[in-house]
């Protein structure tokens, strides 16, 4: 299963105090350990830290790590979880060995992790500077029975559409507002001579990501939320609508680059590719945040310039949504240095380390006290600013709410569905009662 990718687009930029600069230029030893500094509250004790990250995301995360060690003397380990992190943390909590912290990226599986009685309440300076900088709702996702055990570190923010403008110029069209404009604007680029939307149909989650742009600002956050909890059934009108509007994207050849076949053949990297790619075949993708840095990296493209994006369009006269994902750090009680994770964890919570990510670029946080001026573009820092500005309307993707049955699995549930969907738009009403037969199961009720 490909794991969603939360990257933004990549930047260099300096750190903001003598303190970050003397992290940045730490250098990691063998088996990604960072060397700690001589002194501190923390030195000869040794934090290990688990996530998925990779590459240039992991590359990054080390140099907040490498930030934690100037600032406190602990020695630092970063170990990949690989895209499946209940299984990597439960084996390694079975065999004796459990990382001190895990950035989990999914709400369902820090819920799983609480349940399993695995996770230590997060230390009181962490919730009070929380309270402080974070909007309450991603408190909320990060608190479990009434205790506060994830502190959300980093964001993606899902409700950005992408578009070349040498395409939207050739058709003179400028940036749709509402959903009924946005299928306006691309049926004008399809006249042009460039269909509207690459669309990553084979990768499943792109499409829940979609829907839950067009229920959020279709039904409201309070709909959302029954709907991600499964109080609410899918067959609720709502859904239909809901896949109803969606479908009139889906069933138009104009507005699908090459059709749903198409699309159905299309990966997210492949989508991006097609919009900024040396032979685009369409002139809008829609995804996260990170698109701006697929198409830096992999096709020259430099975001705010040949690579822009528009919020997503609100739809049927609701608010714009605000969909996000995010990484949140944890505690185990398992670990062998609870005391040091602790410590890392509050650290995260401070401006100061998301500042030193923020400077390296592929990074977004919800933290109200980041400075906007830590992000080394107009373009980062325009969509960090929206993310927080949202404050509480932000929705975390309902798909990772879910059950990893319905809401996470290539080939079934939520993903399979929808791309049934795609291929045949025709009975919104048919498929809301498969997704809600396939919720019943995985959630049990």
């Amino acid at each position: 299963m490909m794991r969603r990718p939360s990257t933004t687009p990549r930047r260099i930029a300096a750190a903001t105090s003598a303190a970050l600069t003397l992290a940045l230029g730490a250098t990691a030893c063998g088996g990604g350990t960072t060397a700690p500094a001589s002194g501190g509250e923390l030195s000869g004790q040794t934090v290990t830290v688990a996530g998925v990250w990779t590459g240039s995301e992991q590359k990054n995360f080390k140099k907040v790590l490498d930030a934690f060690t100037a600032k406190t003397g602990a020695k630092t380990v970063f170990v990949p979880s690989g895209d499946n992190v209940s299984t990597f943390v439960g084996s390694k909590i079975e065999g004796g060995n459990a990382p001190d912290v895990v950035m989990v990226p999914q709400v369902g599986v820090l819920k799983q992790f609480a349940k399993e009685g695995w996770l230590q309440p997060l230390s009181e300076q962490t919730a009070k500077t929380a309270d402080a900088s974070l909007a309450p709702v991603w408190k909320n996702y990060g608190t479990v029975d009434g205790t506060y055990y994830g502190l959300y570190f980093k964001a993606a923010h899902k409700s950005t559409v992408w578009y070349a403008p040498d395409a939207f110029t050739q058709a003179g069209a400028g940036e749709p507002k509402s959903w009924a404009d946005l299928l306006k604007t691309g049926r004008s680029l399809a006249d042009s001579g460039r269909p509207a939307f690459a669309i990553a149909g084979e990768d499943g989650w792109t499409l829940t990501d979609w829907f839950e742009n067009v229920y959020l600002s279709q039904a409201g956050p309070e709909k959302y939320d029954q709907l991600a909890q499964h109080k609410i059934k899918w067959t609720d009108d709502s859904v239909v609508r809901a896949l109803t509007t969606l479908g009139e994207l889906f069933k138009d050849n104009q507005l699908v680059a090459g059709g749903a076949q198409a699309a159905l053949q299309t990966d997210f990297p492949s989508s991006v590719e097609q919009v900024f790619g040396p032979a685009p075949k369409a002139g809008m993708v829609y995804e996260g945040d990170f698109v701006g840095g697929v198409a830096k990296d992999q096709f020259g493209r430099k975001p705010g310039t040949d690579a822009k994006f528009f919020p997503f369009p609100a739809v049927d006269g609701g608010k714009a949504p605000v969909v996000s994902g995010g990484d949140a750090a944890v505690v185990l009680k398992q670990g062998k240095n609870g005391k040091a994770g602790m410590a890392l964890v509050e650290f995260l919570a401070s401006p100061e380390a998301a500042e030193v990510w923020a400077g390296a670029g592929g990074f977004l946080s919800p933290n109200s006290k980041v400075a906007p001026s830590a992000y080394g573009d107009a373009t980062a820092r325009s969509t960090a600013e929206s993310l927080v500005a949202a404050g509480d309307s932000v929705r975390f993707d309902m798909s990772d709410q879910a059950p990893a049955a319905f809401g996470g699995t290539k080939g079934a549930g939520e993903w399979k569905l929808l791309q049934d969907f795609l291929r045949d738009p025709s009975d919104p009403q048919g498929a809301a009662a498969k997704l809600e037969a396939e919720a019943a199961k995985a959630y049990g009720n």
